[in-house]
C-alpha cells in the first residue's frame, strides 16, 4: 500500500513536471515571435535629387572687348576776338547749350561808334561820287563840243575813279566794324556743355588773350581703345563685311548702355606696345558719357553658329581644368572635361567634352560626385 503512494505521487510530480515544461517553451516561442514582428525594415539608400538642363545649339555672336576712354570730338577754349571789359555772363557753367546761344557779351560802345563813323563815311563818299559822276558827264558834253580841254576831262574822270575807291574803302570799312561790333557776342559755335568760367563781369579781356570759359561736345561722342595686333586682321576682315557695330559699357554694367560703330583706325601700330589706336562714334542722346571716362566697348565682329551652349554656374574648376557633371548611364554622374568658347549673357559655349541633348547638372554640385546616383530633375519651363 506504501509502495502504491509513493508511485502514485512520483507520477503526479513527473506530470506537474512536463506541463510546466510545455507552458514555458510555448512562452519563449510568444516572445521570439513578438520580437520578430515588431522590428523595423532597413531604409533605403539615399539619392541625391539634381536640376539638370540639356546642352542646346545656338548662333551666338562674337565679341572683341577692350578697355576704352571717352573723348570729346570738338574742345575749345572760349576766348574774345575783341577787346573790352566783359559785361555779361549769358550761360551759367555747367549749362548745356545749343548751337547760337548767347554765352558771354562784351561792352559794345566803342565798336557802336567805329560803325556809325563808317557808315557816315559811307554816305559823304556816296555824295562825292555822285557829284563826281555828274561832273563827268557835262563834261563829256562839252568836250565833244570842244568846249572842254582834253585835260580838264581827264581830271574830271581821275576823280570820279578816286570818289569810287574811296567808296569802296569806306564800305569795307563798315564790314569790318559790322563783324567787330558782332564780336562783341560771343555765341556758341556748337551745341555742347560749357565748364567753370574763368572771367568775371567787368574783366578786361585781350584778344585770344584771356580764357572765358570752355565748351565740349556731348552728342556724339568719341571712345578711343587700343586692340592689339593680332586682333587687327579678325577687325579688318569684319570692316570688309560692313559696319563694325560697337558697345560701351559703364563700370559695373553687364549690359551695354550706349551703342555706336567703328569709325577710324590708325595707319602704324605702336612698336612698344605692339597695339593700334581705334575709336568708334557713340550716340550720347542723354549726355551720360563725359570725355574722360573709363569704359569698356565690345566689338560685334562675327555671328558663330552651332555653339553648344551650357548655362556658367554649371562650370566646375579643378587642376585639370573646367569640367561639367552631365547625367550618366543609370542616373549616374559622369565628370567631363571641357574646353571653354566665348560666352553670351549667363550662358557659355563649349568646344570639346559635351555633345547636344546631354543633360548637364546646375545645382548641389557641391554635393555630389563621380559615379554617385542621381535623381535628375529636368527644367522648369519658363513662366
Amino acid at each position: 500500500m506504501r509502495k502504491w503512494k509513493i508511485a502514485l505521487g512520483t507520477a503526479v510530480a513527473l506530470g506537474a513536471i512536463s506541463v510546466a515544461s510545455v507552458h514555458l517553451l510555448d512562452m519563449g516561442n510568444l516572445s521570439l515571435n513578438a520580437g520578430t514582428a515588431g522590428a523595423a525594415p532597413a531604409p533605403a539608400a539615399f539619392v541625391m535629387p539634381v536640376p539638370v538642363v540639356s546642352v542646346v545649339k545656338k548662333t551666338i555672336p562674337i565679341y572683341l572687348d577692350y578697355a576704352a576712354r571717352t573723348e570729346p570730338i570738338r574742345n575749345i577754349t572760349l576766348q574774345a576776338r575783341i577787346p573790352g571789359y566783359l559785361q555779361e555772363q549769358a550761360a551759367a557753367d555747367g549749362v548745356d547749350v545749343r548751337q547760337g546761344d548767347l554765352l558771354y557779351k562784351i561792352s559794345p560802345d566803342d565798336f557802336q561808334a567805329a560803325l556809325d563813323q563808317a557808315r557816315a563815311q559811307v554816305q559823304r563818299d556816296t555824295a562825292t561820287l555822285d557829284y563826281a559822276r555828274s561832273n563827268l558827264g557835262r563834261g563829256t558834253e562839252l568836250a565833244k563840243s570842244g568846249y572842254l580841254a582834253k585835260d580838264g576831262f581827264d581830271q574830271r574822270t581821275s576823280t570820279l575813279r578816286e570818289a569810287q575807291a574811296s567808296l569802296a574803302l569806306n564800305q569795307a570799312a563798315v564790314r569790318t566794324a559790322e563783324l567787330n561790333l558782332s564780336y562783341a557776342e560771343i555765341r556758341a559755335p556748337f551745341a555742347g556743355r560749357l565748364g567753370r568760367n574763368q572771367a568775371s563781369v567787368g574783366t578786361l579781356v585781350s584778344v585770344a588773350g584771356t580764357v572765358l570759359n570752355t565748351l565740349v561736345q556731348l552728342d556724339p561722342i568719341y571712345v578711343t581703345f587700343n586692340p592689339s595686333e593680332t586682333d587687327l586682321a579678325e577687325i579688318e576682315q569684319a570692316r570688309a563685311a560692313g559696319p563694325i557695330e560697337v558697345e560701351v559699357l559703364l563700370p559695373g554694367e553687364t549690359e551695354a548702355s550706349q551703342k555706336g560703330e567703328l569709325t577710324f583706325i590708325d595707319n602704324s601700330v605702336d612698336r612698344s606696345t605692339g597695339t593700334i589706336t581705334a575709336r568708334a562714334t557713340i550716340g550720347n542722346g542723354k549726355f551720360t558719357l563725359l570725355p574722360g571716362q573709363y569704359v569698356r566697348v565690345r566689338l560685334h565682329v562675327k555671328q558663330q553658329a552651332d555653339a553648344l551652349m551650357v548655362p556658367q554656374t554649371a562650370l566646375g574648376s579643378s587642376q585639370l581644368g573646367k569640367y561639367l557633371y552631365v547625367v550618366g548611364k543609370g542616373n549616374t554622374v559622369d565628370q567631363r572635361l571641357v574646353s571653354l568658347g566665348p560666352t553670351s549673357g549667363d550662358q557659355v559655349a563649349i568646344l570639346s567634352g559635351v555633345a547636344e541633348g546631354d543633360q548637364v547638372i546646375t545645382g548641389n554640385l557641391q554635393k555630389i560626385g563621380p559615379g554617385m546616383p542621381i535623381s535628375p530633375l529636368p527644367e522648369k519651363p519658363a513662366t
